[in-house]
């Protein structure tokens, strides 16, 4: 890692991440020497002994070290805050990077300054298995894996490896601290699209990424899609305050109703079939308090936004995933 002024600065924000984070810190520090990096590692209360792990093993990574826990969403705006590089790379505790990650992301960002956000093919990190070249969004703003090589500009892309620019990070101010985790890489991918900035992964290199590892959930074990009550309202909730706040006018109007019934369907549903309420209680019904705990800030944050309507639903797929998913995998597994 150079001494000099860095040029990239690569924020990792680490909760009980012991076990995870060495080799993320290690892909970094592979990486090619003629990119000036900083690290940055937030700690968010970690129990595990993280703090002292970090102190003594990776001494040159600067260190946050918060009393409470905050949540992803503050994590990341506390390290761009302190971040001098032009470029700021977001990655998860539980991803590394290929060797050629940062020259990739840095020659793109160089050569196409019009895009917004980019990322790489992320990887699953113990089957070594594409899982997706960024994501798509169904009508319900739920992520479709882009799984073509051809199609590089997408809706969004995966938090774990996000490469923007220090400055169009500043101009849309980072994630809403509101949404605590989950959904606030979809939100950041919308608002940029918004400003008519383009969303990219490259067709090379990549990274590998341990599903789940910092969050529970987020994939198919042995045919069955499984996740926590904790993610999945996090989940519902934060997707449709994404929807409220970026979907161009009059779509929203059309889709939220539709969206919402949808949403109270599918929790009864669960609650029948599982015969707990607490599937709709727990997880869906909060989402119709959010929205009204909230109203003030998504009124805020959606005001004086104009989309290029056709631009921003060109990366949609109309075909609702969740649909594909109970018919390829039957019943979620939540727990």
């Amino acid at each position: 890692m150079s001494d000099a002024a860095p040029l990239v600065s690569i924020c990792i924000a680490n909760y009980n991440g012991m076990e995870l984070i060495d080799e993320c810190i290690a892909s970094v520090l592979a990486q090619v020497r003629d990119i000036a990096v900083e690290i940055i590692v937030h700690d968010d209360a970690s129990t595990d002994g993280s703090v002292q792990h970090l102190c003594t093993q990776w001494p040159q990574v600067q260190l946050i070290v918060s009393e409470a826990n905050v949540g992803f969403c503050v994590a990341n705006n506390r390290m761009v805050a302190q971040a001098r590089g032009e470029f700021v790379l977001l990655l998860n505790n539980d991803a590394a990077l290929w060797p050629d990650a940062l020259q990739s992301l840095l020659a793109a960002a160089r050569s196409e300054p019009q895009v917004g956000i980019w990322s790489l093919p992320q990887y699953d990190a113990a089957s070594g298995a594409l899982v997706d070249r960024g994501c798509l969004l169904d009508p319900f703003y739920n992520p479709v894996p882009n799984l073509d090589a051809k199609r590089q500009d997408v809706a969004m892309v995966i938090g774990a490896c996000l490469w923007t620019s220090r400055s169009l990070w500043d101009e849309l101010d980072g994630f809403p601290a509101w949404f605590e985790s989950i959904a606030e890489d979809m939100y950041l991918c919308c608002r940029v699209r918004l400003v008519g900035r383009a969303v990219r992964v490259l067709p090379v290199s990549g990274y590998r990424h341990r599903q789940g590892a910092s969050f529970g959930g987020n994939k198919s074990q042995d045919g069955k899609l499984s996740t926590t009550f904790r993610r999945r309202a996090l989940s519902e909730r934060n997707k449709t305050f994404v929807m409220v706040m970026t979907c161009p006018s009059p779509f929203v109007q059309m889709l939220l109703p539709l969206h919402l019934l949808v949403l109270l369907a599918e929790g009864t549903l669960l609650s029948l079939l599982k015969l707990d309420v607490g599937y709709l209680t727990g997880i869906y019904l909060p989402v119709f308090t959010a929205l009204l705990q909230r109203r003030q800030e998504i009124r805020t944050t959606r005001g004086g936004m104009e989309a290029r309507k056709g631009a921003f639903f060109s990366v949609f797929d109309w075909t609702p995933y969740k649909l594909r998913m109970l018919m390829r995998h039957g019943l979620p597994e939540i727990r």
